[in-house]
């Protein structure tokens, strides 16, 4: 049997919903969530997240700020913008779009964001606080990409209690985050995270009842290496001259028992737990 989809899009859909729901109530109590961006220099592809995420404040009644930097600012000229997003009343969170311009210090830059602030959940300070908090909730937003994963084993009720989850890819917007969480009381999986030294690879993928794939290498994720009725979080993505490819084999929908395809599966999930994240950094303020 084919894998049960993990349609991403249709349920960041619905949570946008329940979203909208939340902020209409906020607005009535003379409290408006906001959004800050802010983009230095003229990537493509985040010129794309950026406007993305605007759309998406727009659909559910969130504010949005949107600081524009040429390629050619300085450290200082992107310090000072951070500390506008800082101070500004209207800004509930904001985030910083990466990567930054090179000859740029990213993770001091990154420091200067207030931990208040932190719509993505990755300052120091509440990474911080995601690894002492082991049980229970916390009160500082969560990384966007892993909070949306647990979402959706969650909402298509794909049990974690005693599963060994192997996370592949060791970085600190998905790999390490996430691991933390899985491990957390009332997640409780087993948690192992691989890399490219890993040995045996294959092995590990196929002793997983959990696998997240997050290193943007094409199809290395193959249909021998998963276990039956696995559930496989395709994380990665690369663009090819055939299109966006994600890090998982398509054919490995005939063994697992669920699957996210990619595009389409965790990047959705990815941009609506940044407008949960606003609403939660708009409702602590308030």
């Amino acid at each position: 049997m084919a894998a049960q989809v993990i349609d991403g899009k249709k349920t960041a859909a619905e949570i946008k919903d329940e979203i909208s729901i939340e902020v209409s109530k906020l607005k009535t109590e003379g409290i408006t969530p906001g959004l800050g961006t802010l983009l230095v220099g003229d990537n493509p592809g985040s010129q794309s997240y950026v406007a993305g995420k605007h759309r998406d404040c727009q659909q559910v009644g969130i504010e949005s700020i949107r600081v524009d930097l040429p390629s050619t600012a300085s450290e200082i000229d992107i310090e000072y913008a951070i500390n506008d997003l800082n101070s500004a009343p209207e800004v509930s969170g904001f985030i910083v779009q990466l990567p930054l311009p090179g000859g740029v210090d990213t993770n001091k830059l990154l420091e200067v964001i207030d931990p208040k602030k932190d719509a993505d959940g990755l300052h120091p300070i509440n990474l911080g606080r995601l690894v002492l908090n082991a049980s229970g909730d916390i009160s500082t937003p969560l990384p966007c990409t892993p909070s949306g994963i647990l979402e959706l084993c969650r909402r298509f009720e794909i049990e974690t209690k005693g599963k060994k989850a192997l996370i592949i890819g060791r970085g600190v917007t998905v790999g390490r985050p996430l691991g933390l969480l899985l491990t957390r009381k009332g997640v409780d999986a087993t948690v192992q995270i691989a890399h490219s030294s890993s040995l045996d690879l294959p092995e590990l993928i196929s002793d997983a009842d959990i696998v997240v794939a997050a290193t943007g290498v094409p199809h290395m994720i193959r249909p021998e290496d998963i276990k039956p009725g696995a559930a496989v979080f395709d994380v990665g993505i690369t663009r090819t001259e055939n299109g966006l490819v994600g890090d998982v084999h398509p054919d490995v929908a005939n063994i697992a028992g669920w699957m996210s395809p990619n595009p389409g599966g965790v990047g959705p999930m990815t941009r609506v737990m940044l407008l949960k994240n606003v609403l939660q950094l708009a409702k602590t303020d308030s």
